[in-house]
């Protein structure tokens, strides 16, 4: 993986903002939609979302779904402290996991902070003892239950 200062930085003009702005409100659009609202034509508005796509800028398109809506009730974050040996394998093992959606190093004494989702309090609980506790160098897990979501956001906003 190329470090920070390795990877190219894309310019983006007013066009390529607003269409990326318009895709994050709905990925669903049509590229003759877009070109309307953008002031294009629906050729030029598909060019440049491919650019952006093969330029690394739109990673994905992808569907936002509530846990809640599907049985999932316990959505967890959890900082993990890992030996620094350990560290990519024990990251690796957790990417791996179903439950596990995002996975983060960060500073500081705790090395890993996630977030998981489970069906329910046992699901979460068989994770912990079967999958997380097991693996070499875990230090220490601090474990916190969402009870509320005021806000969440996939992507970023430019």
């Amino acid at each position: 993986m190329p470090s920070p200062q390795e990877i190219p930085i894309t310019k983006l003009d007013a066009t390529d903002r607003k269409i990326i702005a318009m895709l994050h409100e709905n990925s669903r659009i049509s590229y003759t939609d877009l070109a309307k609202e953008i002031g294009l034509s629906r050729v030029a508005v598909q060019a440049r979302v491919n650019a952006l796509m093969d330029e690394g800028v739109i990673e994905r398109f992808t569907i936002v779904i509530n846990p809640e809506r599907i049985g999932i009730s316990i959505s967890a974050f959890f900082n993990v402290e890992v030996e620094p040996q350990f560290l990519h394998d024990v990251a690796d093992q957790l990417s791996m996991e179903p439950s596990i959606t995002s996975l983060y190093h960060m500073t500081g004494p705790t090395k890993l902070h996630m977030h998981g989702l489970f069906e329910d309090h046992q699901e979460m609980q068989d994770f912990l003892k079967n999958k997380l506790y097991i693996l070499p160098g875990i230090m220490s897990v601090d474990t916190q239950i969402l009870i509320n979501r005021f806000k969440s956001r996939m992507g970023m906003r430019l």
